[in-house]
């Protein structure tokens, strides 16, 4: 009640637990903070929070646009809500290296427990999409040093993520990752892989944990939660699914409403009041209510 009940520390103290543990941490994307509450009540390990869908909810492509201030806004909603890990996409670092270590601190500030930098020119592109340009090596290199620098908090994650397997090969962009762990990154995130073979490659060759990006409609094979955990992922990441869902029903809903006027057919549809009441815990805020308001003043009293 009243947002998240564990402080941060221990909230990033969980994600790096459960990352040397090695079992598959599974972070569903939230678009706003009421389904972050929901990714929580429905048992995952932790909430994600894509640039792509804070671009889009802003009715933007995911180009580059977004500003820091509205990523780290945004971060702090979802983190205040929920007693998970919040995982964050900063995409680029949003400008120079001295822009990525600002960014990491206003994270920090806004209760997150790890972010995603990646190695793509600025403006950057969908992972998924076709005619990306990355940086050097060395460029990317100087944007891990700076984020490392920069955190306070030594649990909070840092994860390189590279986009050169579709531009440059496997092969290069396994040499690339293993120069940004040399650089201090936590982890790895091979966006765009082909399949089960190219995940292996970077289970072999990478010793820190490694992260799945299983979004719909992309370059890589949707695999189960079994299966990457037998590849050896250590964090699957849904990132856009919940606010596919959510878009689908809200254009299939105003549809019906167009055409037949009234929402009646709807109804068994929608997440029912009480459920909604119960999600964002009014039960809750009641009795802390009445644990502030219910005595009488004394009325002799100074």
């Amino acid at each position: 009640m009243l947002g998240a009940a564990s402080p941060v520390e221990a909230r990033r103290e969980a994600l790096r637990r459960g990352l040397r543990e090695g079992r598959l941490l599974r972070f569903p994307g939230a678009f706003n903070a009421l389904a972050a509450m929901l990714i929580e009540q429905s048992g995952f390990d932790g909430v994600y929070l894509s640039g792509a869908v804070v671009a889009a909810s802003l009715g933007l492509p995911d180009v580059g646009l977004t500003t820091l201030s509205e990523v780290a806004g945004r971060a702090r909603e979802v983190a205040r809500v929920t007693n998970l890990p919040t995982f964050v996409d900063i995409d680029t670092g949003f400008g120079e290296p001295m822009n990525v270590a600002r960014a990491v601190q206003l994270l920090e500030e806004a209760g997150a427990a790890a972010c995603h930098l990646e190695d793509q020119v600025n403006p950057k592109r969908c992972g998924h999409l076709d005619g990306k340009e990355v940086v050097t090596t060395e460029e990317m290199v100087r944007r891990i040093k700076a984020a490392v620098l920069a955190r306070r908090d030594e649990n909070f994650v840092i994860c390189a993520r590279t986009d050169a397997r579709t531009v440059e090969g496997l092969d290069a962009a396994i040499e690339r990752a293993k120069a940004y762990v040399d650089a201090g990154a936590d982890m790895i995130f091979p966006e765009a892989l082909a399949d089960e073979s190219e995940f292996e490659a970077f289970r072999r060759a990478i010793g820190v944990p490694i992260l799945a990006n299983m979004t719909e409609f992309g370059k890589s094979p949707l695999l189960d939660a079994g299966r990457l955990a037998q590849l050896g992922v250590n964090v699957v990441i849904y990132p856009v699914t919940l606010l596919r869902l959510a878009m689908a029903a809200a254009e299939h809903g105003l549809r019906v409403l167009a055409e037949e006027g009234s929402q009646r057919s709807l109804v068994d549809r929608m997440q029912t009041r009480a459920r909604l009441y119960e999600l964002v815990d009014y039960a809750g805020y009641r009795a802390f209510d009445s644990s502030v308001f219910d005595f009488s003043l004394d009325q002799q009293g100074g």
